[in-house]
């Protein structure tokens, strides 16, 4: 499953690696980066096909996370799967993202083994 990863946080790239790196190894996961809600738009003009899953935090500087949604919602007939992860794990938060479409809202700091999870439920059902 290609995962495209939308946080403006870069440690965050290595952080999955390592996290998922059995994973990445056995072929069950690939994961792309984008830095910013702009630069995953530009991505998902490329590759959306091969997209299958976002994975998006709310707070970054200029687009949010939620304008990205709005964005992809806009602009694709069959947008791809998002999951959110956030510190930002409010009621009103969850709530639009829900609004948004969000298949799954997860707070920070990621319990990871609970990511893998869900992760594995979107890649096998």
């Amino acid at each position: 499953m290609k995962i495209l990863v939308v946080d403006d946080e870069k440690d965050i790239q290595l952080l999955f690696q390592q996290c998922f790196r059995k994973e990445i190894k056995n072929g069950e996961f690939s994961f792309e980066f984008a830095f910013s809600a702009e630069e995953a738009l530009e991505y998902l003009k490329k590759y959306l096909p091969k997209s299958i899953l976002i994975l998006s935090d709310i707070n970054m500087p200029g687009m949010s996370g939620f304008d990205l949604l709005d964005q992809i919602n806009s602009k694709y007939t069959d947008p791809p799967r998002v999951i959110m992860i956030s510190a930002y794990g409010d009621e009103k938060n969850h709530n639009q993202a829900k609004r948004l479409g969000v298949s799954e809202f997860i707070t920070k700091p990621v319990n990871f083994k609970y990511l893998k999870e869900k992760l594995k439920i979107n890649l096998y059902g």
